[in-house]
Formats: C-alpha cells, structure tokens, sequence
C-alpha cells in the first residue's frame, strides 16, 4: 500500500482540536484522540526485496460528552485543514443528535484537570532506499525471511476543559529469520530509535553462527522437567499473554486475574523480580483516552504485588483511584528489572538444558494457579556442558509462571531488551518490553 498524504502534525490536531471546542455548546465536552502515522514497510524473501510500500494516515476519534452521556465518533483525517474540519462539524452535529436518545453511562469517568503533556523524540532511521542493499550485504548466502517497519509515529489528546497531549516519536522494528534446508529456523530482531548498520551485521551473524547446528540431528526429548534459559524474546511470550488480564483492577475486582492469588498475598514470587509500567521509556504516550496523565506504575515489587492498572470505568465501578492506565488495563510499557547474569555466561551457567529462543501459541491452561502451556518455537536449542550441541523441534510446555518468575528462578540477565510492539494490523502501535533473560533450575515440557 502506498498513501502520499501528509503527515498530521502536532500543529494540525491542535487547530483541529479548537475547531472541535468552537462548534460545542456550554453543556458539552469534548475529548479528542489522535491516531498518526508516517512508516515504511519492506518484506525479505532470500534476502531480497518482496514488498515495499509507505503509509501516511491518521484517525481521529471525536468524544462528545454532556451529563453523564456520552457518544464517539472516528473519521478519517487527510490533512488538509479545511476538509478535515468540515468532517469534524458533520460528526459533531450527528453525535449530538445520537445523545438525546442515549442512557446516562453509569461509569463514565473523565479527568477534568487542565494539564500540557509533549514528547517528540526524533530518531537515526535506516533509509528504505539504503536498506535493501544493507540487507542484500549482510546475508549473502543466507535464506532470510524479514519485515521491517519504520517510521514516524504519533498520538494525541485534546479535552475542551484545557489539556493537551501530544507524543511522536521515530523508532523502527525489524524481525527476521534464518531458514536452513530442513525447515528450522532461527528467529532474531533488532528494534529502536537508533538504527546501526554494524549492529544489525552483528545480529545477522550471531544467527548466522548457529546454523550449522540446525542441520544436525534433533534431540528428541522425553516429557519432563528441564533446566532451562529463556531469552528476552521468549520471556516476551509469556509476559504478553499473562499483561491482557494478569495486571487489571478489573479482572482482580472480578476474581479473574491470573496473579489474584499474588495480589491478595497467597503467593510471592522471587524478591529479585520487579515489574514496572515504566513511562520513562517514552515508547507510549504519557496520558490516555480519558484525558488522565500517566505516570510509572510499580506492579510488582521484590516479588510482591503492590498495584493494578486502574482506568477510568474500573475505578468508577469500583470505588477505586485510576492510575492512567488504557482501556484495557494492559501494560504499554512493561519493565522488568535486570540481575546479574552476563550474556556471554549464559550457556556456561545453563550448563546442561534448555536454551529456548522463543515461544509461540501461548495460553493459560490453569488461569487461578497461573500456569502457561504453548510449544517451543525458531533456536530452541539442547546445551550440553555450556555448548549448544543440537536443535530441538518444537514441544509443547505447561508450567506455572508463579514457579517460572518464583521457586525455579535461578538468575536474571543482567541487560534487558528493549523488545517494540510489533503489532501493525490497521496501524503500527506503540509501547513494547523491555525485558531480561531468565535462568531456571526447571521448566516443564508436557510432549
């Protein structure tokens, strides 16, 4: 897909968001969220260019609001300020008709401080021109399978009661996989704002290193309990599934929450681990959908839970304080504090075990007790005596990440990973992990 339209600037949603507060009437409120983008998407097939294409959009979700009813409306901007507006006007006019008729929200909850919010952080940017031959260079002789997506991304918030927000920032996200003559695979990423030809050669070749093993025979392993590391990006499988509920207000309000039984104190999980919605790496706006500011949110501390997500609705519901977090009360920006393992011990100190790359089809099979099961995924790996020594095809596990993040935790790698959402289905999202590897005395493979 190629789009040629302009980018939305900072300086249009704010002409478009006074636009919005000229045209309300003095019982209304309007809240106005912004949805940029400006990116570049190359596909690598062989190492050689497939697909390309560049994508300029942005929407803008108008939300009308007056008592305690309210009405959304979402439209397509193209950036030229007189249509734009005129699509504002016309949105207005029918969610003003749509609330005569609509119930009051019993859970409508809005922040109606006045407040200025701005991150704009330009980034060193691979050039999709230059890219390709980079690419080409790099893995020559290798069957490489990519996407990469770059660009400029931006969200903005404006409250006719005065706030404004706005957060833009260039970052790239580029993921991979190196295919032998078998069919396995060896996955890698390289994500940031900071693009280096060199370190990119070097991920390349990190890969390229460990092919000659996928050529060997498979260890077949018998079901089990295994010595185990998980690298960041495996780590990252399983802390994505258990985000969409385990660190809700809501679903621990409810008596859903994965962690309910960490919440309440049951359970503790070992002192090294503390999980942070950590907003001081600004790849997430620092305010929301309902207008409030977000600030870093400690959930878990020395192995014990110390708070929720909280949105607006939930705290309505509840009785609760909300805290900024989305909708959906999921982590944007999940941190978790590095220990004191050095990447270049990892398989020395493994020893005999697993060395798992990555995780796909993850899933609760014991939401109350915590447990995970999925299947082993591209480099996972059977080290014997601190040497990788044969691929192992893909096996399915269930474990608990109470045990996981708790009694088989052994050591924590001491470097996290900034690990970006990849997520680009309708728009390229923000957030992202940053995330270490973890050592385990033992992980539990089901067949």
């Amino acid at each position: 897909m190629d789009d040629t339209r302009a980018f939305i600037s900072r300086a249009h949603f704010m002409s478009l968001a006074s636009e919005i507060e000229q045209r309300l009437s003095s019982s209304e409120i309007a809240l106005t969220w912004l949805a940029a983008e400006q990116s570049d998407f190359i596909r690598f097939n062989e190492g050689k260019v497939r697909q390309t294409g560049r994508v300029s959009q942005g929407s803008l979700t108008v939300r009308l609001i007056d008592g305690q009813r309210q009405a959304y409306s979402t439209l397509t901007l193209c950036g030229n300020l007189k249509t734009d507006t005129d699509a504002i006007t016309d949105a207005i006019a029918t969610l003003r008709d749509g609330l005569r008729d609509a119930p009051d929200d019993p859970h409508l909850l809005f922040d109606t401080a006045a407040w200025s919010e701005s991150t704009q952080r330009a980034g060193t940017l691979p050039s999709p021109d230059t890219l390709p031959h980079v690419v080409a260079q790099c893995a020559r002789g290798l069957d490489f399978v990519g996407f990469h997506a770059g660009g400029t991304i931006a969200r903005g918030f404006a409250s006719s009661l005065g706030s404004r927000g706005w957060h833009e920032v260039e970052n790239f996200n580029f993921s991979w996989s190196l295919y032998d003559a078998s069919g396995r695979a060896i996955k890698s990423h390289y994500a940031g704002d900071t693009w280096s030809d060199a370190v990119f050669a070097n991920k390349v070749e990190e890969g390229a290193a460990r092919m000659p093993v996928l050529a060997r025979a498979p260890r077949v392993l018998r079901p089990g309990r295994y010595r185990a590391y998980f690298a960041p990006a495996a780590l990252q499988g399983l802390m994505e599934s258990a985000s969409f509920s385990a660190f809700s207000a809501r679903t621990q309000a409810t008596a859903r929450n994965e962690f309910y039984r960490l919440n309440i104190g049951e359970v503790s999980l070992d002192p090294r681990v503390t999980l942070t919605e950590d907003l001081t790496l600004d790849i997430t706006p620092r305010f929301n959908e309902d207008g409030y500011r977000r600030e870093s949110v400690t959930l878990i501390e020395a192995g014990r839970a110390v708070h929720q997500l909280t949105n607006a609705r939930t705290a309505r519901e509840y009785g609760l304080t909300p805290n900024g977090a989305t909708a959906g009360e999921a982590p944007s920006a999940l941190s978790m504090q590095g220990g004191d393992l050095a990447q270049a011990d990892v398989l020395h100190s493994l020893d005999t075990g697993l060395y798992i790359g990555n995780l796909w089809y993850v899933n609760f099979s014991d939401r109350m007790n915590c447990r995970m099961t999925g299947m082993t995924r591209f480099a996972t790996f059977w080290v014997e005596g601190g040497r990788i020594v044969a691929p192992v095809d893909a096996m399915r596990f269930d474990d608990s990440l109470y045990a996981i993040l708790g009694s088989e935790l052994e050591r924590i790698g001491e470097q996290p990973e900034l690990l970006l959402n990849d997520w680009t289905w309708g728009e390229r999202a923000t957030g992202g992990m940053k995330l270490p590897g973890l050592l385990v005395r033992s992980f539990e493979l089901t067949l």
